[in-house]
């Protein structure tokens, strides 16, 4: 018998814990955070067990690049499926991987020579943080013990990577078992002053990273930044300078530069990695734009949002600090179970085919700005503080007083207000607090643009209102 919405929702809440949520939110007759079981999803559309549709204008968490069920990348999982499903990667390769690999590599910033797998974005952070540790242990400088990391940054939920994040509802709870990072202000230009530029912003804020070298390189393994974009930091964004000026700080004072692209790599930014944005060196006309972290941590888009899978990408040079006699013990002892899963790799390599054959990141300019363009009326309503935009990440800030930015009172949930409405219309709007914001597939459709415009505008009236 088929079931409807109504009985698979209790059965879910009879049993299933679900993430980032007060399951509160859910109970009641009318919950303020409906829960809404999927039956089924093609393209940027999600469809519930009762037939409605919601426009997915979040990709699932930020995962699901190329639309849903992609009849490429299934075709992939299937042909995989029938040669291999799994196999460790301890003592054992496969073509996957392997090709992988070398396909990433070739689209990273020169310089970047080696692969390892992990299967969730923490996992990768998890993976550099201890691998540029271990590399000065390797090295001999045992000093080198801290990290440096920016306010409101996020780099998931481990607590190695936890750690790193800035003070927040995330962190806080578990900050007794927590690393001890230096956190410097971010440059996210949002609290820049009236007719400040975001580059004299980001070089202003720039100072604080300095200063924090200065002081602490000597114990310091790592900077870990997200290029760009703090996303789970309520989508604030600052001038691609700031890369620039932290590669060049980081290499004169021996520190490592870890750059977390999970959220944003794979071409959200309008470049294939937010890395890619940084201007070149001053001084040298023939320089290339971008910059090559030391270590680069990718996840969520890397499958078309298909299989969990994560890669944390390194320099010849750590690498070489590994490899020694068994007996020194300078082996990277970390693993997970699915380390490189064919059916993920097999996945990556068919989403990486689409951006070739789709010319995708031409087609997400274009799209870019059509959203840029079809939000110009959100940019003139009250209460929304600013509009921000980066590739086909847009973000619409709400605040109580748009001229001071003082904020809405969390406990007013105003964003959720926007959510509730989208939902009632069809549309998939989940905030970050009072910050509403677009991070549609890259397949989106210029009439569906129009909808998920429209349905927030009215959305973001209503939340407003009172």
């Amino acid at each position: 018998m088929f079931m409807k919405n109504q009985e698979w929702t209790q059965r879910s809440l009879a049993h299933v814990w679900h993430p980032c949520t007060q399951m509160q939110d859910h109970a009641g007759s009318a919950p303020p955070l409906p829960l809404i079981p999927i039956a089924r999803a093609e393209g940027v559309w999600l469809e519930d067990f009762d037939g409605k549709r919601y426009l997915d204008a979040v990709s699932s968490w930020w995962t699901n690049i190329f639309g849903h069920r992609h009849p490429a990348i299934v075709a992939a999982l299937k042909d995989q499926l029938d040669e291999l499903d799994h196999v460790m990667l301890a003592g054992f390769t496969h073509a996957p991987a392997v090709e992988l690999a070398e396909r990433l590599l070739r689209l990273a910033p020169p310089g970047l020579s080696r692969c390892f797998y992990a299967d969730n974005g923490s996992s990768a952070v998890e993976v550099a943080l201890k691998m540029s540790f271990h590399y000065w242990r390797n090295t001999g400088a045992t000093g080198k013990t801290r990290f440096i990391a920016l306010d409101n940054s996020y780099h998931g939920e481990t607590l190695g990577a936890l750690a790193m994040g800035g003070p927040s509802m995330y962190r806080d709870t578990y900050a007794p078992l927590l690393l001890q990072p230096i956190h410097v202000p971010s440059p996210d230009c949002y609290p820049r002053g009236t007719g400040e530029s975001w580059e004299d912003y980001t070089r202003r804020q720039f100072w604080h990273m300095e200063r924090a070298l200065e002081a602490h390189a000597h114990e310091v393994c790592a900077v870990i930044v997200e290029p760009l974009i703090q996303c789970a930091g309520g989508m604030r964004m600052y001038h691609p300078l700031y890369l620039r000026l932290l590669r060049d700080a980081c290499d004169r004072h021996g520190v490592h530069l870890i750059a977390d692209e999970i959220a944003v790599g794979f071409g959200r930014t309008g470049r294939m990695f937010g890395c890619d944005w940084a201007p070149p060196p001053a001084r040298d006309d023939d320089a290339q734009p971008g910059i090559t972290p030391d270590f680069m941590c990718l996840s969520k888009g890397i499958t078309g949002g298909t299989m969990a899978l994560a890669v944390t990408l390194t320099r010849e040079s750590i690498y070489d600090a590994f490899y020694a006699e068994y007996r020194e013990g300078k082996a990277f002892l970390h693993s997970h179970s699915y380390t490189g899963n064919p059916l993920a790799c097999r996945a990556a390599l068919a989403t990486l085919d689409l951006f070739e054959e789709t010319r995708a990141l031409a087609t997400n300019r274009a799209l870019s700005q059509l959203i840029w363009a079809q939000t110009a009326e959100l940019r003139n309503l009250p209460h929304v503080a600013e509009v921000r935009q980066q590739g086909m990440v847009l973000a619409i800030e709400l605040a109580k007083n748009i001229r001071t930015k003082e904020a809405y009172p969390a406990e007013q949930r105003r964003g959720l207000r926007v959510y509730q409405y989208a939902l009632e219309q069809g549309v998939l709007l989940r905030p970050l607090g009072n910050v509403i914001y677009f991070m549609p597939p890259y397949v989106i459709e210029p009439r569906e643009i129009e909808t998920l415009c429209r349905v927030a505008a009215e959305g973001i009236r209503r939340a407003v209102r009172d």
